[in-house]
């Protein structure tokens, strides 16, 4: 009876938890969504930080915002609104790595900067957007 119980209680922690768990989850990855986008911030204004080292840095906050959503699961009931977040993510992430850091990279500074403060900046704000929509 005891264990039944104790088995019981289990049960209600986690089901009482889960929601907290989540938000938790979104908190990270706003935090990973604003490590990120800082990176790259850095890179295009700062010409000290194009080096190896902090290319290093950029790609590798890229890379933990989308490991951290690929181990993520949408929260019941908005699973269209997670996808769409995953979705906004991987455009920004390709836009990243195949236009913005290139041309930083190239010293194409005027194009760098009309697409961190275009299309990229939206993309971003969208992202921090749904994130708090989402949990976070």
């Amino acid at each position: 009876m005891k264990k039944l119980f104790m088995s019981f209680l289990v049960a209600i922690a986690t089901v009482l938890m889960s929601p907290m768990a989540n938000a938790n989850e979104f908190t990270d990855l706003r935090a990973e969504l604003s490590a990120a986008r800082e990176s790259l911030v850095t890179m295009l204004v700062n010409k000290d930080k194009r080096g190896a080292d902090h290319q290093k840095v950029v790609k590798d906050t890229a890379n933990a915002v989308s490991a951290h959503l690929a181990k993520m699961k949408a929260p019941a009931g908005k699973e269209a609104q997670f996808k769409e977040l995953v979705d906004n993510w991987n455009a920004f992430k390709k836009t990243r790595e195949q236009e913005l850091v290139p041309a930083i990279l190239a010293g194409k500074e005027d194009e760098a900067k009309k697409l961190a403060g275009g299309v990229q900046k939206e993309r971003i704000t969208k992202c921090q957007q749904m994130v708090s929509e989402l949990g976070g």
